[in-house]
């Protein structure tokens, strides 16, 4: 369910296509621990309700629905539909062969073709990294033209603002998840040969990190309590899960594409989030019952635990073992990983 109080899940609120997209990544996260056999029954559920969401006539999907199943609307979010499109891509790519991925695949052919009609930066982000993944997993042909299309408006949204030092963002508000773009153009860029792509990433993620760290090196991200406006204050508070994630993820592919330990540092930084290195100094993740709570306002830490939060903390930790153990083959482990797990 979208919602919780304190740890009870809301049913006033039902459920969420966004929720159940972000589930399926978790449980093929899961999978490398576990193995496939013990995320199945889980994955081959997400996969369901988001075939459910998908309206044939439009080709997108649905994204709200009641504790009784019913939908609340007609398909109108981008990010559900982007975010669907990505989980479906990561099932074909990383699950081994089995009725969910067959669902997945046939699922991603039928919404692919609105893909490339999104027009917002995170949407057109998250399609692309879906059509990455796409790749991966062997497709091509409407996959690589979409990809095309999709990178063209992003990588071109971005130049037209890569001179400015002091906003290069194309938009004069920030808000929510804004590391995802970036995170993009670097994968776009690798993958399509556009070494300039993958720069305008890396400059965009090197902004945001640094307007997003305090004197003292830890996270205070951009809270949703007014966002940033372009010249004026950066909301401190209610900072989210949501975009503690974005900037782990980016810090990752960055670090990953670059082996610079500036973004190593950053994804430790973000991490730190969650388990007490932020502007509460209070634990917002919860590793004893896999929780994480609503983010930070004014009075601290939320008590209540909503979907969103706890995936996008579990998405965290995944990538944060993952990258760990890269890190130590490698003997390049940032110094605040060292400390957390000597």
């Amino acid at each position: 369910m979208q919602h919780a109080q304190d740890a009870w899940p809301d049913p006033d609120h039902g459920y969420c296509t966004d929720d159940v997209a972000r589930a399926l990544m978790v449980d093929l996260l899961h999978q490398r621990e576990l193995g496939w056999k013990a995320v199945e029954a889980s994955a081959t559920r997400n996969v369901t309700f988001l075939a459910e969401a998908f309206e044939a006539t439009s080709g997108r999907f649905r994204n709200l629905r009641r504790h009784d199943g019913a939908w609340l609307d007609l398909p109108t979010s981008e990010d559900a539909d982007a975010r669907a499109l990505h989980a479906l891509a990561e099932v074909m790519a990383v699950a081994p062969a089995s009725a969910a991925r067959a669902a997945a695949r046939h699922l991603f052919e039928r919404a692919l073709p609105t893909a490339s009609q999104v027009t917002s930066l995170r949407p057109r982000a998250a399609v692309l990294l879906a059509c990455d993944a796409a790749l991966r997993a062997g497709m091509s042909g409407d996959v690589s033209d979409v990809y095309q299309r999709v990178a063209d408006a992003l990588s071109q949204a971005f130049e037209s603002c890569a001179a400015a030092s002091d906003w290069p963002w194309p938009e004069d508000v920030i808000t929510y998840e804004n590391e995802l773009p970036a995170r993009a153009l670097i994968v776009g860029g690798h993958r399509l040969g556009r070494p300039r792509m993958s720069q305008l990433g890396l400059h965009v993620l090197d902004w945001l990190i640094a307007v997003q760290t305090t004197g003292d090196g830890h996270l205070s991200s951009v809270g949703n309590a007014g966002w940033w406006p372009k010249g004026g204050a950066k909301a401190r508070f209610d900072q989210q899960a949501i975009s503690t994630t974005s900037l782990l993820l980016a810090a990752d592919t960055a670090h990953q594409a670059t082996g610079r330990p500036h973004y190593a540092e950053a994804l430790e930084m973000a991490y730190g989030w969650f388990v007490g290195r932020n502007d509460a100094r209070g634990w917002v993740a919860e590793p004893r019952s896999g929780a994480c709570g609503d983010g930070i306002g004014a009075a601290g830490v939320s008590r209540n635990r909503g979907a969103e939060s706890t995936l996008m903390w579990l998405i965290a930790l995944e990538h944060v073992r993952q990258s760990r153990m890269r890190w130590a083959r490698t003997a390049t482990m940032p110094r605040e990983a060292l400390a957390a797990v000597s």
